[in-house]
């Protein structure tokens, strides 16, 4: 079960050279329901390739993970709808003992920055204080989900980005 919050953030605080991130190109195979290819590069170097099948649902959905070989994943790829959506995405730990897996996209959604929080049940995640970095909670707007975003064309990418700031 993935229990996650989702925002849009402020122009960023963090000094993210303190930070890890990875690397992240996916693509939707379906949207409905949702199976996602997604390839992950460490900043250290370290690639893995992942299909992810999501069940429908805003703060909570249930979600299975396969580790794919690459071969499979540049198939797979191939068989995606829409835009291919990329990202930096840091991993910063919160002083509550949370973290925030912070997204800078790149390409088409250039200039747009996302955080998600995990939670461990809904009790949490319903109770959680938005942190000052927080611009807007989007958890609910389902145009801030990856997978319709995927399938957005450029004019509504534009409108997307400039609601964000």
């Amino acid at each position: 079960m993935e229990i996650e919050r989702k925002f849009l953030i402020k122009k960023c605080s963090f000094e993210l050279s303190k930070y890890d991130y990875v690397e992240i190109q996916q693509a939707y195979i379906s949207t409905s329901p949702v199976i996602r290819v997604r390839k992950r590069c460490s900043s250290l170097g370290q690639e893995e390739y992942i299909l992810t099948v999501k069940s429908k649902g805003m703060l909570s959905r249930q979600e299975f993970e396969l580790s794919l070989e690459p071969a499979d994943y540049e198939r797979l790829l191939t068989k995606a709808e829409g835009n291919i959506i990329t990202k930096r995405r840091y991993i910063i730990p919160l002083c509550d003992g949370l973290t925030l897996e912070l997204d800078y996209f790149q390409d088409l959604f250039q200039g747009l920055i996302m955080g998600e929080i995990e939670f461990s049940n809904e009790a949490e995640a319903k109770k959680y204080n938005l942190p000052d970095f927080v611009l807007k909670e989007v958890t609910f707007d389902k145009r801030y989900h990856n997978s319709n975003m995927s399938l957005m064309p450029k004019e509504d990418i534009l409108d997307l980005i400039s609601l964000s700031h």
